[in-house]
């Protein structure tokens, strides 16, 4: 299984952070899951593929040439892929990923699990789809989600296209135990 990590590449976080990141990519490694993630070594990024390193598990980097410099990519990884663009790195990853998990990010990770998102709904692909809601870091998004329900900008059924937990067991099993829509 090769599950996708959108997540923060900043270092300047609260600590929390950093140790949930380590446990997701100790959670990972220990259930002998692949990890597909953007490359870089730094932030929540940097501490998922360092936490994998440990394990008899692959690490696929994806990053656009742009940002193949050494100061920005992971040195923890089995696999690197370098692509022109962003949009094709991200057309790399969905191809390489089973499934995909958001942890807290900035724009960056928004915009990639949002993607995604989009493409399920219209039917591109059918794979799971999980945010890790630690520290309820998700929420004012899941607020603007209710919005987009209530007044019809997205269907209510589309809610049923992710899932979302603060508890890295239930996204994991989510995962593994998804079933073509469920």
């Amino acid at each position: 299984m090769n599950i996708c990590v959108f997540c923060s590449s900043s270092d300047e976080l609260d600590s929390a952070y950093y140790e949930k990141a380590a446990v997701f990519g100790d959670y990972l490694g220990r259930n002998n899951i692949n990890l597909v993630f953007g490359a870089g070594g730094s932030g929540l990024m940097g501490v998922v593929s360092e936490t994998m390193r440990r394990y008899p598990v692959r690490v696929v980097g994806i990053i656009p040439e742009k940002l193949n410099k050494e100061h920005i990519v992971s040195k923890n990884m089995t696999d690197l892929f370098v692509t022109s663009t962003m949009s094709e790195r991200k057309n790399m990853m969905i191809e390489k990923s089973d499934g995909f998990v958001a942890l807290p990010g900035g724009f960056g990770t928004l915009e990639e699990i949002l993607e995604v998102i989009t493409l399920k709904q219209l039917n591109y692909f059918d794979k799971p789809i999980a945010f890790w809601n630690f520290n309820n870091f998700f929420d004012p998004l899941f607020a603007m989600f209710d919005k987009l329900f209530a007044e019809n900008f997205a269907k209510d059924e589309n809610g049923a296209l992710y899932f979302i937990s603060d508890n890295v067991d239930e996204v994991i099993n989510y995962i593994l135990n998804y079933q073509n829509g469920r």
